[in-house]
């Protein structure tokens, strides 16, 4: 089965949602790099993984935001109009 289609049906399926952990990637890469950075006494290095690190938090909360908890709001406000 194609990729793709494996982590859209995962991303639909109740069990797990796929797209926010593309968030939590670009995080563990700024981790690592920080983590580099500190070991080395690199400060740009560092700085730089600090920032990627912030970034793919912020880039993980909204992804989640926008694909999790909007389905969550239309779901509820499907069944209030019921």
């Amino acid at each position: 089965m194609h990729v793709g289609r494996q982590l859209r049906r995962v991303h639909r399926d109740e069990r797990g949602h796929a797209a926010p952990a593309l968030g939590a990637i670009v995080a563990a890469v700024g981790a690592v790099l920080l983590g580099i950075g500190a070991a080395n006494d690199t400060g740009a290095l560092a700085v730089i993984g600090a920032i990627v690190l912030a970034l793919g938090l912020v880039l993980t909360l909204v992804v989640d935001h926008i694909t999790v908890d909007y389905d969550i709001f239309r779901r509820l406000e499907s069944l209030e109009k019921k």
